[in-house]
């Protein structure tokens, strides 16, 4: 009998031990992996979040790996310690598939962090600001991925849908901005019938219009109505401008583009709202305008010249040119990049850091590889003082100056939010500090 006990002990233990030690080998995988990626991210200086990123609360997390696996991005997140912990929150461009992946509901995604705050407007759950009838969708809310902003823009419609229409000769909504936000707005608005119109200082396709030519951005499947089903994960940003083209030819949304917005004013219960064009009033208004804004400048003598650029779409325009490009982000390393790949361009970068942080590991290679082949020159340490037709001057760590010879100077040192705008709109800000 104790030998049958026995017997049966062992095998039970048997199995349990074939059970376990596959778990156990995967998560001594992942702890060595993690470990790996966090000597990356704090040498890249991606251990920083930029804005939304994942916090994982210890007390409830039981160390599935799900958020892992469900995360697109690489080492957003990792396992230490048999438990999931943010590894490089400067990845994080805020899809929410590990929290949703979480069976736990252990990790939130956050605004900012306890040190560092992140200004965003006053939103409520119907994405209405502080001011009734005026909404806020897409990257200005803090919400930048395309997939978020085609549904944020479903759902604002929607309820906005489900209200009393507007009296004859004022529009139900007017829409600020055609980037995926406004145009997801739009299409929703021509779904229910609304009275409606879409203004765009620019063209549609609002910030993904400045990504490097075939630079790929990420999104996910999304339902459009009047047109269908969007499958694609991944699609360079040219292919994504001739889907959203064929999303208007095919829908018959009509966009007010080249038309600037200078004024929106709320006045007994309704907007009036004027453009470089005209004066429009509206029952509700929703800004999908971006975080871009206005590209930050040096303020710098020569800064209004012909030759400094702040946004690249073409760079193929560029050719057998002497070109500064001046900042050391994503976007500045990306167009530096596509700059140099043109015929006979001689390119360098000014940068004011030591060494460039919070790039891209793709990012961060290639410019690597550009400078060790000599096709890119970085200046550390640098500050431009002035810009001639013919040449650049500036500082260098040691505090002497220098002049070299230019024929384009791009600057990406990032762009300053439209605080005045919303401010003058009436939109509340609140600051937040690891802010679910």
């Amino acid at each position: 009998m104790a030998t049958d006990t026995l017997i049966i002990l062992a095998v039970a233990g048997g199995m349990v031990f074939a059970v376990l030690l596959p778990f156990y080998l995967r998560q001594r995988r992942l702890e060595r992996t993690t470990d790996k990626a966090t000597e990356v991210a704090q040498r890249y200086g991606l251990s920083e979040p930029v804005s939304l990123h994942p916090v994982v609360s210890a007390e409830s997390c039981i160390g599935t790996g799900n958020c892992i696996t469900a995360c697109p991005e690489e080492h957003v997140l990792g396992i230490r310690n048999g438990q999931a912990v943010t590894v490089s929150p400067a990845r994080c461009i805020g899809h929410g598939l590990c929290a949703r992946a979480c069976p736990t509901e252990a990790i939130q995604l956050v605004f900012g962090t306890a040190k560092r705050g992140v200004e965003i407007p006053h939103i409520k759950g119907n994405f209405e600001t502080n001011v009734p009838g005026l909404h806020i969708i897409g990257e200005l809310g803090g919400m930048g991925l395309i997939r978020n902003a085609f549904e944020q823009g479903r759902q604002c419609i929607e309820g906005i849908a489900k209200l009393s229409k507007a009296p004859s000769g004022v529009l139900d909504v007017l829409i600020i901005g055609c980037g995926p936000a406004g145009l997801s707005a739009s299409v929703n608005c021509l779904h229910h019938g609304l009275r409606f119109a879409t203004l765009e200082k620019e063209d549609i396709g609002g910030t993904v219009r400045y990504y490097p030519r075939k630079k790929v951005v990420m999104t996910a499947p999304v339902k459009v109505p009047g047109y269908g089903r969007l499958a694609f994960r991944e699609l360079p940003k040219e292919d994504l401008i001739g889907v959203w083209e064929d999303i208007m030819a095919k829908t018959g949304l009509e966009v007010r583009t080249e038309e600037t917005v200078s004024a929106v004013e709320s006045e007994a219960g309704r907007f009036q709202v004027t453009s470089s064009k005209g004066t429009y009033v509206a029952d509700r208004v929703v800004l999908a305008i971006g975080r871009r804004g206005v590209p930050r400048k040096l303020n710098v003598p020569g800064e209004n010249l012909s030759k400094v650029i702040y946004s690249l779409l073409e760079p193929e325009v560029f050719q057998r040119d002497r070109v500064l490009v001046v900042g050391g982000g994503d976007s500045a390393i990306e167009a530096a990049l596509a700059l140099s790949d043109q015929e006979s361009n001689r390119v360098t970068v000014s940068y004011r850091g030591e060494r460039f942080s919070r790039l891209k590991p793709r990012n961060l290679e290639r410019i690597e590889e550009a400078i060790a082949a000599r096709h890119i020159d970085v200046l550390w340490s640098s500050n431009v003082l002035g810009i001639t037709p013919d040449s650049v001057v500036l500082r260098d760590q040691d505090e002497r100056e220098h002049e070299i010879a230019n024929d384009v100077v791009a600057i990406f040192a990032g762009g300053e939010l439209p605080t005045a705008f919303l401010t003058a709109c009436g939109v509340a800000f609140d600051t937040k500090f690891g802010t679910p």
